[in-house]
């Protein structure tokens, strides 16, 4: 790999080669990017130079960039992948009209495609209970007390709560406040919530519920005799590894994936689920939309607002299984 980024494809002539070069070469310098990036630019400037088919850049219309949005489209070409081409598209041509080598540029009001939105993945409510039912001997490696309990007592907060890994992990057995240190999220056991920090440095205080609380309840206990007898050990966070530091994110999901295989739930459960399960679970019972985006922390409705089409996929389940017409209709082969 050279100093020089290349710049694939066909040129559309010496000036409009030149013009290419000149904006690669503007990324590389004064943005800072990296040859890799500079080079993944140029390719995607060698496509609007296929698009332009030997014209120059000023006679490039929005219709000629509005039919190979919709010709990708139909090919199969992945909106982020569109939305990506379009941003370089849209960068090179306003630098080119910033030094009036194009009136207007003919990316600017053209959008990708939405992308689909992914529905987060939640539990059935039984599965769920399976999955946080308490820990046996065979869940724990070696027949381990301290993990047993721990995790026990990180699952059922996690379903409890629906709590995000980072507060999960962030919590305090108690605040703390000693010298420079101060708690970002703790546990208050008198009251039976939890207080966290989520996205965007936002505070909330969470409820707990009883058997959560029963689980760090007895890992309390563990966890204080464990501190004691553990040089070093920290003596803030709630959560321990075997070594006596807070335990990692990347430690939680490993946990949590393998005891979903220990308890046989037939998924691929992450921490995220549990939070996902909490929300939907929480949402079925008592239909209180504004309730669940405070427990969550959600900035905006609209992201909590994800969680009814979940609702309304286990309706529509639901009805299918259950409803004569529906069972009919499937075996008729009548559309639905």
């Amino acid at each position: 790999m050279t100093d020089t980024p290349q710049i694939p494809g066909p040129a559309a002539g010496a000036e409009g080669e030149a013009a290419v070069a000149g904006w690669l070469a503007k990324l590389r310098t004064e943005r800072s990017y990296s040859l890799r990036t500079v080079e993944a630019y140029g390719r995607e400037i060698a496509e609007l130079r296929r698009l332009a088919d030997g014209r120059g850049w000023a006679e490039l219309t929005e219709a000629d960039v509005r039919r190979w949005v919709a010709a990708a489209a139909r090919a199969g070409l992945a909106p982020s992948s569109i939305a990506r081409r379009l941003s370089a598209w849209r960068g090179f041509l306003d630098w080119l009209a910033l030094r009036g080598d194009v009136q207007a540029n003919p990316v600017r009001g053209v959008r990708a495609p939405r992308r689909p939105k992914r529905l987060p993945k939640a539990l059935p409510p039984d599965l769920a209970l399976r999955f946080v039912q308490p820990v046996d001997a065979a869940d724990g490696p070696d027949d381990d007390p301290f993990a047993r309990v721990r995790d026990q007592a990180i699952v059922e907060l996690l379903y409890s709560s629906g709590l995000r890994l980072s507060e999960l992990t962030g919590l305090d057995a108690r605040y703390a406040e000693l010298g420079p240190y101060r708690s970002s999220g703790w546990l208050i056991r008198d009251e039976a919530e939890v207080q966290v920090l989520g996205k965007g440095g936002k505070r909330r205080t969470v409820p707990v519920g009883g058997p959560a609380l029963a689980a760090l309840d007895a890992w309390l206990a563990l966890r204080a005799a464990f501190v004691a007898a553990t040089p070093g050990a920290d003596a803030h966070a709630l959560f321990l590894s075997r070594r006596g530091a807070r335990l990692s994110g990347r430690a939680v999901q490993r946990l949590v994936k393998r005891l979903g295989v220990a308890r046989g739930v037939p998924s691929d459960v992450h921490p995220h689920v549990l939070r996902h399960s909490f929300a939907s679970h929480l949402l079925q019972s008592s239909g209180d939309l504004r309730a669940v985006q405070e427990l969550l922390g959600h900035a905006s409705i609209a992201t909590t607002q994800v969680y009814t089409s979940l609702d309304f996929q286990r309706l529509a389940a639901v009805y299918d299984a259950a409803h004569p017409r529906a069972r009919a209709r499937r075996r008729s082969g009548e559309p639905g």
